[in-house]
């Protein structure tokens, strides 16, 4: 008699709770041998996770992954080693060597050289009162010319939002930004006075606006 799978899980599940002795008595069809290996390849094959693997180790869950990056940006003293060991704090176990590839991804260095850098948040934290930012923007004028395109030169300091209009041109020429540099470097009202960083886009206007 030849028995579809369907037919050999009901047998299987029924025969792993009869037991052994019992089924030695009452089994006629298959032997009991038969029946239990049945329930253990059913079992086997419920946490077979083979078919879900893709070639090579597998990744890292994404959230994981956020986890570890994050802890090496908040934490750039971290190495590998107390990565890990938080990691574990709450229920993740990862090999070191998973989180040094899993930083390497993310362009993170290892903590010895991350502990001599300063992040851009540090150092806008550190310096917030001396540093003022800068760029331009377009305006479309009519002119007896017709319609003509200005450009506004604007610098806003960080610590207060003050913004303030260094000038306005349809060419923004050398002359022009030497006298807008006298203007913001003036010692009694110059935006520019006590302040250290200068922060530009590196558009040809504004690499050198001193």
């Amino acid at each position: 008699m030849q028995l579809t799978d369907d037919q050999r899980r009901r047998l299987a599940a029924e025969a792993k709770g009869l037991g052994r002795k019992l089924l030695a008595q009452i089994a006629t069809i298959v032997t009991p041998e038969t029946l239990l290996r049945w329930h253990q390849q059913l079992v086997a094959q419920k946490y077979d996770g083979s078919r879900k693997r893709g070639p090579g180790r597998p990744r890292t869950a994404v959230d994981i992954e956020k986890m570890v990056v994050q802890m090496a940006e908040e934490n750039r003293d971290w190495g590998y080693r107390r990565i890990q060991g938080a990691l574990s704090n709450v229920g993740h176990e990862l090999a070191r060597s998973t989180i040094a590839d899993i930083l390497d991804r993310h362009g993170i260095e290892p903590a010895p050289e991350r502990r001599r850098k300063t992040t851009w948040r540090e150092f806008l934290t550190q310096h917030w009162e001396l540093i003022v930012a800068t760029d331009f923007f377009t305006v479309e004028v009519w002119t007896t010319k017709g319609l003509q395109r200005f450009l506004v030169l604007f610098f806003i300091e960080l610590s207060t939002r003050r913004v303030e209009i260094a000038g306005i041109s349809a060419i923004a020429s050398g002359l022009w930004m030497s006298q807008i540099a006298r203007n913001l470097t003036d010692s009694v009202n110059g935006l520019l006075t006590g302040k250290r960083y200068l922060i530009n886009d590196r558009d040809p206007f504004t690499s050198n606006p001193m």
